[in-house]
């Protein structure tokens, strides 16, 4: 939030309302899932940049974690384990969390910039 205040830019985050039904997770997971409070830490943030100044846009989380943030090729076999994203379109390789982080930053400026183009014909 700070850096974001500091530089004039913008927070990106995945919109996680229905997480719970989407997932499916072996028993284990699913208490772990179960006991995080998203809805909460998404409250705090919106609050928080609201009271900063600093723009927030909810993106689409699907295939985040499998989409090579640099050729775009989608594959659920990029994501190698919890930390390790391969590309296996362009061999890419990066730390699996910092390449979804840079795929929510790039649809959040494609959400934001969205907003912002005029959807009104031009008059002739």
């Amino acid at each position: 939030m700070t850096e974001a205040e500091r530089t004039g830019r913008g927070l990106s985050l995945e919109e996680l309302k229905g997480i719970r039904n989407r997932v499916r997770l072996r028993k284990p997971q699913r208490v772990a899932l179960h006991s995080w409070a998203f809805a909460q830490l998404g409250d705090f943030i919106v609050y928080k940049a609201k009271r900063a100044g600093v723009p927030l846009v909810f993106v689409d989380p699907a295939y985040t974690s499998q989409t090579c943030a640099e050729c775009g090729h989608v594959d659920k076999r990029n994501r190698v384990d919890q930390g390790l994203f391969i590309c296996r379109g362009c061999g890419v390789v990066a730390h699996a969390d910092r390449n979804a982080s840079h795929n929510i930053a790039t649809r959040g400026e494609r959400v934001w910039n969205a907003g912002r183009e005029s959807r009104v014909p031009a008059t002739p």
